[in-house]
C-alpha cells in the first residue's frame, strides 16, 4: 500500500522514515503512537512495541503525538488511511482520546492502550496500565521512611488531564497523610516536565526554605527538582520519583535521588503487541479489557539491576 502524501509528510517530519519498510508499508503493519521520545519512558514503550512487532512479523509505523490531542487525532487519521492492522497507544488525554480510538474501531482497527487509561470502556480492546495506586503507595512508604516520619515536604504533580497524575497523588496521600508530623507545604503541577519542575522547585525553595523532602509524580520531574535543589546547595532534601528511568537509577547509585517506583514500560508495550497479534488472528485476546501490572520499589538496594524500565536478573 502506497503512503499517502499526508502520511509521508508526517513520517518525515517526525524523523521516523527509517521505521517504515522503504516507501511502502508492510502488508501487516502496527501503528505505535506515544508521547515524545524525549522522555525515555515513552521511547522505551515505542522500542519495546517495535521489537515485539518485528519479532511477530509486522511492520511498524512509529508516531509521536507530543501530548497534543489534536495531533493525535491527525495521526489516527493517517494510520487509518494507511490500513494498519492495529494501534498501540499511550494516549494524549483520558477524555480527549476516546473519539480517536472509537474512530479507529469504527474502521475495523483495534486499539491497545498502554500506560494511560481512557475514561470509556468498550472502545479499546485492551487497556494495560501500571498499578499506579499500588506503586504510589510503595513510593510513599519509602518516602515516609526516608523522612523519618516527619518534616515539611512538597509534591510535584503530573499533567492534570492524565488520570495517572491523580491516581499517583491519591496513593501518595493515602499513606503520607497518616503521619501527622509530615507537613505538605506545596503541591504544584510541573506537567511531567523536567524544565518546568526545575522552575517550580526554585519557587518552592524560595517560599519554603525549610523543606525536607519532595515526592514527584514521575522521574522526569524528580530530575528537574533535584537539579534545582543541587544548584541551591540543598542536597539534603530527600527526593523520590516514579517510573524507574535509567537517569534516576544513576542518580540513586550516586546518592542523589533516593528512590523511584518502576513501572514496566517495555514489558507493557510488548504485551500490548502480543495481544494485538492474537486479536488480529483470532478476534479476541481472551482477557479482560483493563489489566493492571504491579510496580516495584527501586532504591539503593536494587538500583544496579534496573535497565531501561526493567529489572535484570
Amino acid at each position: 500500500m502506497k503512503l499517502t502524501k499526508r502520511l509521508l509528510m508526517s513520517v518525515v517530519a517526525l524523523g521516523i522514515a527509517g521505521a517504515m519498510s522503504g516507501v511502502a508499508l508492510a502488508a501487516d503493519t502496527i501503528a505505535i503512537i506515544t508521547p515524545s521520545h524525549d522522555n525515555p519512558f515513552f521511547k522505551a514503550e515505542a522500542d519495546g512495541a517495535a521489537a515485539k512487532a518485528k519479532e511477530l512479523g509486522y511492520g511498524t509505523m512509529i508516531l509521536v503525538h507530543d501530548d497534543d490531542a489534536n495531533k493525535q487525532n491527525e495521526l489516527f487519521d493517517s494510520a487509518i488511511a494507511a490500513g494498519v492492522k492495529a494501534i498501540i497507544l499511550d494516549n494524549a488525554g483520558a477524555d480527549a482520546s476516546v473519539a480517536a480510538v472509537q474512530k479507529a474501531k469504527d474502521k475495523g482497527i483495534p486499539s491497545f492502550l498502554i500506560d494511560r487509561e481512557i475514561t470509556t470502556t468498550g472502545v479499546a480492546v485492551s487497556q494495560i496500565v501500571s498499578n499506579n495506586y499500588q506503586g504510589a503507595q510503595l513510593g510513599a512508604e519509602e518516602f515516609v521512611k526516608l523522612m523519618g516520619e516527619k518534616g515539611n515536604y512538597a509534591e510535584l504533580l503530573g499533567k492534570e488531564s492524565d488520570t495517572n497524575a491523580g491516581i499517583r497523588s491519591q496513593g501518595y496521600h493515602d499513606v503520607i497523610d497518616q503521619y501527622s508530623d509530615m507537613k505538605l507545604v506545596a503541591k504544584q503541577t510541573a506537567n511531567w516536565s523536567q524544565t518546568e519542575a526545575y522552575t517550580v522547585m526554585e519557587s518552592i525553595l524560595q517560599a519554603h526554605p525549610d523543606i525536607k523532602g519532595v515526592i514527584s509524580g514521575n522521574d522526569t520531574m524528580a530530575m528537574g527538582a533535584y537539579a534545582a535543589l543541587e544548584a541551591a546547595g540543598r542536597k539534603d532534601v530527600i527526593v523520590v520519583g516514579f517510573d524507574g528511568s535509567n537517569d534516576v537509577r544513576d542518580s540513586i547509585k550516586k546518592g542523589g535521588i533516593k528512590a523511584t517506583v518502576l513501572q514496566p514500560a517495555y514489558q507493557q508495550a510488548q504485551l500490548a503487541v502480543e495481544q494485538a497479534d492474537k486479536f488480529i488472528k483470532t478476534g479476541s485476546t481472551g482477557l479482560e479489557e483493563k489489566q493492571l501490572m504491579d510496580c516495584i520499589l527501586i532504591n539503593a538496594d536494587n538500583a544496579e539491576k534496573l535497565e531501561t524500565f526493567a529489572l535484570t536478573q
